[in-house]
Parts: structure tokens; sequence; C-alpha cells
């Protein structure tokens, strides 16, 4: 069985590109025949590849997306003719605007992998328009998470099957809560610096954190478009004990580090940074969005607040940081749950998809 996975740009330092990276990795290591295909560039993944694994590029090209889409289906279409590909997946439901016209009359099935919650549209409307027509001519449709799952069947006239399968864990560190005393003192976020990530509001509640807690420290491991407006935040509220660490290859060492971590985000598909947390035994004070976090914290005893109530926020991380013995219960329920995002787990679950698809 051929499969190759479509994505936007391997270069690229991604939640998507690494998930992208470690089922392809968990595939080829199963001896499927795995190969990564980007629109453009690809050429010097950001992300370690199976050796097993090939790499290809469509384009090059900055010019404006409607001159380059003609060429785009068309190299997807040969791409796949001349690889022999039996299954294409789709990373992101955005392109299947390329591979539905590419696969027209061929012998491909078309996987579409929605990162994002249904609703989340980022002030495109045009997104829903393609998750329609994801939902009317895909094989399959993957998403993250049974609620957005229900989304989808809700809110599309869906004619082929679509399925839940969580992200894996990214991290197989064997560290175990119990045996560690920690007493860094310091609140970990992870991600990529933009609105929706809302690292704006986390700053908001950690003005009001140090307060109450002077001595302790919140360190924002990520880089992206939003870094000078936090840095201007920071100066101009004069909050203090925090770092914007920027992008780093490995953060294992800071999750190793933290005793707590907070996801603060608008909108979440999913919430990778979650499981990361999880294998690190690390309690976690979330905002509740839409979809996402709920569904991936149920059973840790975590704690969520209201979306966007930063002082909701801070209240939670208040009692989290004065509170010892809560941080280690919730850390131990954490670490526990990371068995069910091995990596192994959640490749099991891909290869029941695509195998059955093969008969469809």
């Amino acid at each position: 069985m051929k499969i190759c996975f479509l994505v936007g740009d391997l270069n690229r330092f991604g939640g998507i590109e690494r998930v992208s990276t470690m089922v392809a990795n968990g595939l080829a290591e199963r001896n499927y025949d795995v190969s990564i295909l980007s629109i453009e560039n690809g050429e010097s993944p950001f992300f370690d590849l199976d050796d097993n694994i090939d790499i290809d590029s469509l384009s090059k090209s900055n010019s404006k997306f409607i001159y380059r889409l003609p060429k785009i289906v068309s190299g997807i279409r040969k791409y796949t003719k001349e690889n022999n590909v039996d299954i294409l997946v789709t990373v992101d439901t955005f392109s299947v605007i390329f591979t539905i016209p590419a696969l027209i009359g061929l012998n491909v099935k078309n996987f579409a992998w929605e990162h994002f919650d249904f609703n989340n549209n980022f002030n495109k409307k045009s997104r829903h328009i393609f998750r329609k027509l994801a939902a009317r001519y895909c094989t399959k449709i993957i998403v993250l998470t049974e609620k957005d799952k229900k989304n989808w069947i809700r809110s599309t006239n869906h004619k082929n099957q679509i399925v839940s399968i969580p992200n894996p864990n990214s991290f197989d560190c064997g560290f175990n809560i119990n045996d560690v005393d920690k007493n860094t003192k310091v609140v970990l976020a992870v991600g990529r610096l933009s609105h929706l990530k809302g690292f704006d509001m986390l700053l908001d509640a950690w003005s009001k954190v140090m307060k109450e807690v002077p001595d302790w420290y919140l360190k924002i491991v990520g880089d992206g478009e939003e870094m000078t407006h936090l840095d201007h935040i920071i100066k101009e509220k004069n909050i203090e004990n925090v770092e914007l660490v920027g992008s780093v290859h490995d953060v294992k060492p800071y999750y190793e580090e933290a005793e707590i971590f907070c996801l603060s985000s608008r909108l979440e598909g999913f919430g990778m940074v979650l499981l990361e947390a999880f294998e690190f035994g690390l309690p976690i004070v979330s905002f509740n969005c839409e979809v996402g976090p709920a569904e991936v914290l149920d059973g840790t005893e975590s704690i969520l607040v209201p979306p966007n109530n930063t002082s909701e926020l801070a209240t939670a991380l208040v009692k989290l940081i004065n509170d010892k013995s809560l941080r280690k219960h919730i850390g131990a329920r954490t670490k526990h749950k990371s068995k069910l995002y091995s990596k192994n787990n959640i490749v099991d679950e891909w290869e029941k998809q695509l195998s059955s698809s093969i008969g469809e």
C-alpha cells in the first residue's frame, strides 16, 4: 500500500508538521510505503523523518495563489499516477481544492485530515466551503475529537465516513511524577505566538498572579507574529518574572523544569501541547475552548476556566501554585492518561482506517 501525505511545507516548525511527521514515521516503521509531498518547499524537513520516507515538492513559486492552482492540481495528479499512490492524505481540508480535481478518474482514496475544529474558519468563510466539499467527495475525514466529529456530522451533508483519531503524544520520556520533588516555581506555556493562542490574555492573567505569588516565573516557548506585541505588553504593564523564550528545537527541558502548564488559547482544534504536558506529569490550567481541551483533559481533574476570562485563569493558577499536593495529584492523573495517546496506539487507529478503505 502506497500512502502519500500532502502538506503545505514540510520545512515549517509547527504542530501540524510535527504530528504529520509522527504518523508518517509510525506507518513507515510498520513497513508501509510512505511519502510526503509538499505544495512548496519541503526539501529540508524541520522534524526527523524515517529514512524510508520519500519527500518531494510541487512548487517553490511565490506567484499568486490563483495562478498556481492549475499547476498544483496537475502536479498532484502527475505525482500520484507516477508513484502509484493508493491513499492520499490531505493534511488540512483547505487543500481539497487541489486534491478533489486532481484525483478525478483515478483509483486513489482521498483522506482529508482536519486539524482545527469545524467552527474555526480563521475569518475565512471559504473554509466551510472546503469542509463541505471534503465531506461530500473525500473517502474519509479524520478529525481530532469526538465533539468535532459531531459538529461535522451535524453541519455537513456528509456522504462518507467521518472518523475521530486524536493526535499522538510527541514525547516518550519515561518520566514519573512521583519520583521527582520539584521546586522550580515555573509555569510553562508553549505554542505559536499568534492571536489564536491567547498569550496576550495569559500575560494579563500573569500580571494578577504576580501580586499573589511574586516568586513564581512564567516561561512562554514559541515564536510568531505576536512576539513584538507581547514584548510590548510586558514592558507597558511592567509584568515581572516572565520570559518569552522564542523558538527552540528541543522543548523537552522546559517541560522537565515546569511545575504547571497553562493553555490560554482562544480556539483549539485539539491542543497538542496538552499531551506533551501529560507525558511530563504536569498539572494543567486551561481555557475551556469550544473544542479540544475539555475532551483531552477529561478524567485528569485539570482545571478548566471559562473562555477568555483572565481573572478566572489567574485565580486557577494561584490555586495550583499554593497547593503542592493538588499539583501532585493532578500531575499523576495527566501522566496516567498520556498512555492513551502513545504513538503506537494512534498509529494503530490510522492503520485500521487505511486498511479498511482499500476494500471500499
